[in-house]
């Protein structure tokens, strides 16, 4: 049976709001920052977060690997093997955190077969999640309620790109140009995988380094809206590579691929 099955995606949601919520105490004070090995900012709230959300996920489903950045970048590498896991990033767009933009997620994922079958991205600065779940839709969900989300049909003439806020290269700025793309929006963190998931936007390309825990939740959302995240040799996005690295990719909405990446 698979694990999606037994995942109550509502006590997951709420579990990603604990995990904003001490995100939130933070960023109201004095969120303080030093650098990993990579040199990548990390703040207490990251650890916060993770530490949430590590300790329910090893309650509620023991014994299922949970691959998440700052125990990874611990020297905590968890061997998932081709069985189902959990990919998180507790903070997401740390660089949109310190500069208080509102920009930045927290992201669980879950991974089957290589592929991430449900994702929940959410902003607890702007009050708004997002949840996909493979083959039941997408959703937006706010203090007001929730509602059905879904890739928008895409006029090849005038695409509308979002593209990082934060690592924009000219790989990216090159492709954006060489696809004739009509007008292009900055986003922080997941958030540019929601954009294109609910129809504000039509692609994200993405070439610079990114990690599996970067993306899964992202791309849950946005496939489970009707869009697809591909490689730029035109494969699937999966999970579970060396190194949990990924290569460039673009995430599509509701335009075929038709053309080369």
């Amino acid at each position: 049976m698979s694990l999606l099955s037994a995942v109550d995606l509502a006590a997951l949601l709420t579990l990603a709001q604990r995990a904003g919520a001490a995100i939130l105490e933070v960023y109201a004070g004095d969120a303080r920052v030093r650098r990993k090995g990579d040199a990548s900012p990390v703040t207490v709230a990251d650890e916060l977060a993770e530490a949430i959300i590590l300790e329910t996920l090893g309650r509620d489903f023991p014994g299922v690997p949970v691959v998440a950045e700052e125990s990874v970048a611990a020297g905590k590498v968890p061997e998932v093997g081709d069985a189902p896991f959990w990919l998180v990033d507790p903070l997401d767009g740390t660089r949109e955190f310190l500069t208080r933009n509102g920009e930045f997620t927290v992201n669980i994922a879950l991974v089957e077969d290589r592929v991430p079958v449900l994702g929940i991205v959410l902003a607890p600065a702007l009050g708004v999640a997002w949840t996909g779940v493979r083959h039941r839709g997408a959703l937006r969900h706010e203090a007001d309620g929730s509602r059905p989300i879904a890739v928008r049909r895409a006029d090849p003439a005038r695409l509308v790109a979002v593209a990082s806020r934060s690592h924009r290269d000219p790989e990216t700025d090159a492709w954006l140009a060489r696809h004739g793309i009509a007008d292009t929006v900055a986003a922080g963190s997941s958030l540019k995988f929601c954009a294109v998931a609910e129809g504000q936007a039509d692609v994200y390309p993405r070439f610079g380094p990114t990690m599996e825990w970067d993306t899964a939740a992202g791309q849950a959302v946005l496939e489970a809206a009707g869009g697809q995240v591909l490689t730029v040799a035109g494969d699937s996005l999966r999970y579970a590579k060396p190194g949990f690295r990924n290569p460039g990719f673009v995430a599509w909405g509701g335009l075929a691929p038709f053309r080369a990446i």
